[in-house]
Formats: structure tokens, sequence, C-alpha cells
């Protein structure tokens, strides 16, 4: 058939005929006009005649590899998604595939749904799927602010990504907004009408992973009282975040690598496996080369996962940010506190954030920013309301065990000098921070005989905020 302007064209370039066949019927049915050839100079030639919106090879063509014709049409027809026939079994050639800028891959022999699905996805992201809704604005989806240019670079790799189906692993230190990332790359994709899934693997209990994971079915165990679908199932069409993918025990990860390669999951209790179309996109703040030297992470799934890596760089590489990022968050507490306008920093006070390291991150500074807008009645908020939310912001390193004297002889939180004493650095920054605020106020009270009133302004701090802070930290 000649490709025309009234239908949707793709190019099918196999050299075996009835796998051109098969797929020429599929897309028919979808009402999507074919041109079907069998080497790679002929789908060249095809590219040189005419406009397509979809292009499906082989790997193995007689003239070349699938791939040459993956770099040929990523360099010249950027506008066509490509997806890649592999043989069955094949992971590592659709790792590869992808790795090479593939859109996707569909395995042999051929699932007529899963080359449906793949399909529509590829109109998605041409923009010929009528049916489709409107992308959202970008007042409407997830964004990074800042225009440092590690956060320029960002944004030019998620647009990229965005285009592509293959697996992502984001690293970047905690607090620096991964998840964040993988809500862009879903939202300016073809999936964005459909379930963004985030899970943190972390927070699963190990015997209850395969049930959360894929799912069961209704008498599978004790309590099973109904059918029951898993993270992936709810992901079907959408994106599935794995948060802390290092956290995954080494009998979750066997299962988890089957079902990305396979693309298909058995809940438990069911007989029989279940097609899924679901991208997955992991995270995590350690390294996953390390734990794979280590043998608490698997090789194989380390490779299927990693297959396109992003670094979402920490704060403190990216200072200039810190001032957008203030007024950004600052807007969005006035709202969530229904305050008549929203609150801002001193020159003082965001000089002392500029010159902060943030081991937390954007975490810390969104959690420093909520404690100083509690903290101030003012629309002005000023250096020392943001020393009361984070006592960190006078050390300068970023260090809570550096803020500490080394003093010994520790009385209410306090060494024998007056000073706070050491804290803990085994625990989280957020814990340490309660911890010594905790302290310092029961010493406080305790220096007032328990006047509420006059331990607030032994604290330096308004009755209002003292009341806050003993409500959060459980005090009353």
């Amino acid at each position: 058939m000649t490709p025309t302007d009234t239908a949707p064209n793709a190019l099918i370039v196999d050299d075996e005929a009835d796998i051109r066949e098969l797929v020429e019927i599929t897309l028919a049915r979808m009402s999507i006009q074919t041109l079907a050839v069998a080497t790679l100079a002929e789908a060249r030639a095809a590219f040189e005649e005419g406009r397509f919106d979809l292009c499906l090879t082989d790997m193995r063509l007689p003239d070349g590899d699938g791939l040459d014709l993956v770099s040929y049409i990523n360099e010249r027809h950027p506008h066509c998604p490509v997806a890649v026939i592999t043989a069955y079994g094949s992971a590592d050639t659709a790792v590869s595939s992808l790795k090479a800028g593939a859109f996707d891959f569909v395995s042999k022999p051929i699932d007529v749904s899963g080359l449906r699905s793949l399909v529509s996805q590829a109109l998605k992201l041409a923009g010929l799927d009528h049916d489709a809704p409107p992308h959202p604005s970008l007042d409407a989806s997830p964004r990074l602010i800042g225009d440092t240019p590690s956060m320029q670079q960002l944004r030019q790799t998620i647009a990229k990504l965005a285009r592509s189906q293959a697996p992502v692993y984001i690293t970047g230190e905690s607090g620096t907004g991964k998840e964040l990332v993988a809500r862009m790359i879903h939202a300016e994709g073809p999936r964005m009408s459909n379930t963004f899934v985030p899970v943190n693997c972390g927070a699963i209990p190990s015997e209850l992973m395969e049930s959360e994971f894929f799912g069961y079915m209704r008498g599978a165990f004790t309590g099973a009282m109904r059918d029951t679908p898993g993270l992936f199932a709810r992901a079907d069409g959408g994106t599935l975040f794995l948060d802390e993918v290092a956290d995954l025990p080494l009998t979750m990860q066997v299962k988890l690598l089957r079902a990305i390669q396979e693309r298909a999951i058995r809940p438990v209790g069911a007989n029989d496996e279940t097609a899924v179309d679901v991208r997955v996109i992991c995270a995590t703040h350690r390294d996953l080369a390390t734990e794979v030297a280590r043998g608490s992470f698997r090789e194989d799934l380390y490779y299927r996962l990693n297959v396109i890596e992003v670094h979402v760089p920490p704060l403190r590489e990216r200072r200039a940010d810190i001032a957008a990022l203030t007024a950004r968050i600052l807007e969005a507490l006035a709202r969530k506190l229904r305050l008549r306008r929203a609150p801002h920093l001193s020159r003082e006070a965001l000089d002392a954030l500029e010159q902060y390291s943030f081991p937390g991150n954007i975490r810390e500074l969104e959690n420093i920013l909520e404690r100083a807008v509690t903290l101030s009645e003012d629309a002005v908020i000023e250096r020392q309301y943001l020393r009361l939310s984070s006592p960190l912001l006078d050390t300068g390193t970023g260090s809570a065990a550096s803020a500490a004297p080394t003093a010994p002889g520790t009385v209410g939180g306090y060494t024998s000098n007056g000073h706070p004493a050491p804290m803990d650095t085994s625990a989280d920054l957020e814990s340490q921070l309660e911890a010594l605020e905790r302290e310092r106020i029961q010493a406080a009270l305790e220096a007032c005989h328990y006047n509420k009133t006059k331990a607030a302004k032994h604290l330096g701090i308004t009755f209002r905020a003292l009341r806050y802070r003993l409500a959060k930290l459980g005090m009353n």
C-alpha cells in the first residue's frame, strides 16, 4: 500500500513475509496505512520518497542490522518513532535497541494485543491519536525549577526520554527531586493520560512484596476475600516508578526481572500470566553498581533497569537556583496555610541559604521554609527564623556533628559550658533537628517552671510559634 496523507503511515521492515502480513493486517484494523519492505536498502529508499509516522523493523535484515536503521531514522527523521522486532528471549538485543534510540520493542512470536498497544503509544507520541487528551500545559504539569546549566541539560534529557519507552534509572542524593523527574518523563510522553504509580520499595514488608506488586486472587491466602490488582496492574498503560529500588530483596528481584522482560505478571494464586503494558522508571540514592559488586543486587536486573541513566544534581551544585526555588516554595506554603500573600526572605536570610550546603537538598529547604513561615509573623522572613528552623545553618558545613561541641557532661540537652549537646549522627537529618528542638524547648520550659509565655520569650520566639512546635513534637 502506498503511503498517503489520509491516515497515519507506518513502514514495516522484515524479511519474513508472514511477519509482514501479520503486522500489516493488525495495523490496517487500526486504520493505519502501511508499506512493507524486506531490506535495509528498501527501508532507506522508502524514507527518501515519503514520510512515515511509525517504523517497525526486524533486528536482523538480509543486508544489515536493524540498529543501523534505528540510527538512520533518529538522525534524519527524528519525528518518526521506531520499534524493533526481536527474537524471543533476546533481552540483551532489546536493551541494545532501546539504548540505540528505539521507541520500544516487540518480541517474536508477535502478540497482537501487545503490538496494538505499542502502536497506540507511538501514535500518541506523534500526536496522531485523536482520542488522546491534549497534552497538559506547563502550569498543570510537574516542573523543575531553575535555570542553571545542569537544570537546562536535565530538562533536555527529560524531553528526549519522554519520547522513548526505555527503562530509566534516576540517580541522585535524597531530596533532590528524583520522583519529580520521573513524573515529568511520564507527563511529557505518550503515557501521560494513564496512571503514574509511585512505590517506595523500602516501605513494603518483604513477605508482602509479591502480592503488592503482582496482586492476588481470591482465596490465595487467609484474608484474600476478593481478587485484588497489584502495582503492575494499576500502572497498566502508564508508568511504574520504583523508588529506592536497591532495597528490594533478591527473591523479589528475580520476579521483577521476569515481569519486566516478559511484560507479564502472575498474581498470587493465579495459574496463568497476564500481559501488562508498563514503563518502569527506578531511582535510588545508593550506587547500584556497588550493590551489584557486593552481591546484594542482581547484575541482570541492573542492566535491564539501567538502560538510560539520569543524574539529578544536588542543590549545593546549583546554588543560583535557590532564590527561584525559595519563591516557589513560599508561594505553595502561602496557599497551603491560606495566607493573604506569600512571605519572602530578607536579603540576609537568602544569603544564608545560598551559603548553606543543604545535605538534605530540596526536601530540607522545604522543611526550613515551612518552619520559618510558622515561626515568623511578618511578611518578610528574617535570618533569625532560619536559625531557629535549622540550627545547622550556622555551621556552614551542613554537618550536624560539626555544629555540636565535644565537651562532656550533658544535662537537659546542653553541655556544661551551655552549648547544645552533640547529636547522634547515625540518625537522619529530620530526626536530628527534631531531637535538638525538643531538647532546647524542654530545657527552656524547665528553666521557666513550665510557664509557656516565659519559655517562648526565653527561646526568642512567639508564644504562637512555641505552641505550634509543642504540638508538632508531641510535647503537649
